[in-house]
């Protein structure tokens, strides 16, 4: 017994050896030691009330790259392939995002990081996974030109609500796993048949976020938020979505919430504008202009006037066949355009240009102590300005106190939105009158 315990002591202190330079960031080897830094990470990032993430990379290729190499270069191989994805790893992330970089298997590399799901989106999460993704792919194409070298990834979000922290961690790395094999096993088909579920079932929730008029501080309009079931570890929006998206499932979710917020919108008999999310994929889908009129024959008394759909995440539209055209089907039919986060990401001139927006919404990593920035309330002015030139009104998101709201009013934006304002609740007639 007791030599079995310092073998394993001994299989830690190696790992070490292999991927600890003077850096802080570190491989953790599997749970056999008494302090355990991956259970302490997660512990903390729930009480700091943040999520945590999951995130493998299975080298698909694998069995293949040992044969072309052989046993003699494997080893070496894989010290390089670790050392670059911790160089990636504190590159791409914040230290204090990262709760820690390990490989218990040999063809995956895992990452759990802290996520913060009320400023993060679902492409944030894949532009972490791009960034990292290119960095070291690129670095062992260059030492191993002749050889193809291939990453999948999964990703899942632990549960916070279950009893077990240690458990919730396992099962969402089993999880995150399946997703980055994409097999037919029985986790992957869990995850599937849950999301179907919720689908089928149309088990998600709308609140409504009011959107002021910052010059006379009333209700101009409502942005419709998602949630999945309550108390499930897909409530929030960034695991449900994230799910739906690695599934395949993303168009028939937003398709749902569109037809979940049309309900709500002829129950409620709300006649203020309403905001509803989009991602590119989905209006880029060739059914869509199709499945929106259907939906607008089922509700008859809702105009399309009153809606906005706001194109949400960080999402490059190139590629998207059906994009513009069904964008322009879309105004032909009388919606409105908004497009969300911009000043980050893919939201950036070119797109503005290109589809002229009605709405242009800034995203909340501008606005944040915007009134300690200068420089931020510079980029606001010439958001403003570029605004102005394609006749956009401007939403401001993110607002959380009083100092940035006086920065808004001091620049003349159009609209605001935060919790300085109100918080998303229940649309109901009182308020939507």
């Amino acid at each position: 017994m007791a030599r079995r315990i310092m073998n394993k002591l001994k299989g830690a202190m190696e790992w070490g050896k292999i991927l600890l330079p003077a850096a802080s960031l570190r491989f953790y080897p599997p749970q056999f030691i008494l302090r355990n830094p991956v259970l302490e990470g997660v512990t903390a990032a729930f009480q700091s009330g943040l999520e945590a993430a999951v995130i493998v990379f299975h080298l698909q290729n694998m069995n293949e790259l040992s044969v072309l190499q052989g046993k003699s270069q494997q080893g070496y191989f894989m010290k390089q392939l670790k050392k670059y994805f911790r160089h990636a790893v504190q590159e791409e992330l914040k230290e204090e995002e990262i709760i820690s970089l390990h490989d218990f298997y040999g063809d995956m590399v895992t990452l759990i990081m802290k996520v913060d799901v009320d400023k993060n989106t679902l492409s944030d999460m894949d532009h972490v996974i791009n960034g990292l993704l290119y960095y070291v792919e690129g670095s062992l194409q260059k030492h191993y030109p002749s050889q193809q070298i291939h990453f999948e990834t999964g990703y899942m979000f632990i549960d916070k609500k279950h009893f077990s922290i240690s458990d919730s961690i396992q099962k969402a790395h089993r999880q995150a796993i399946a997703m980055a094999e994409k097999r037919l096993a029985v986790k992957y088909d869990d995850i599937d048949y849950m999301i179907n579920q919720i689908i089928a079932n149309k088990n998600i929730r709308l609140l409504a976020q009011p959107i002021i008029d910052v010059a006379t501080n009333e209700i101009r309009a409502w942005e419709l938020l998602t949630r999945g079931p309550k108390g499930t570890a897909v409530e929030n929006p960034l695991p449900l979505f994230s799910v739906a998206r690695q599934t395949g499932t993303l168009y028939a979710l937003e398709m749902l919430v569109l037809e979940k917020a049309f309900e709500q919108i002829k129950k409620a008999k709300c006649r203020q504008d309403i905001f509803i999310n989009c991602t590119p994929l989905t209006l880029g889908n060739i059914r869509f202009t199709r499945d929106i009129k259907n939906l607008l024959q089922r509700f008859t008394g809702i105009s399309p006037k009153q809606i906005t759909i706001e194109i949400t995440e960080n999402d490059s539209i190139e590629g998207l066949k059906n994009f513009i055209y069904n964008i322009k089907m879309l105004r032909l039919m009388g919606f409105r355009i908004a497009i969300d986060d911009t000043g980050a990401g893919y939201s950036n001139l070119s797109t503005i240009s290109e589809i002229m927006p009605d709405i242009i919404k800034i995203d909340r990593s501008l606005i944040q102590n915007i009134d300690k920035n200068s420089l931020k309330e510079s980029m606001l002015k010439g958001i403003l300005l570029v605004a102005r030139e394609a006749g956009s009104l401007v939403v401001a998101e993110g607002i959380e106190n009083e100092d940035e709201a006086s920065v808004l009013t001091r620049n003349k934006v159009d609209l605001a939105q935060g919790y300085f304002y109100a918080p998303p609740t229940v649309l109901n007639m009182e308020m939507a009158t």
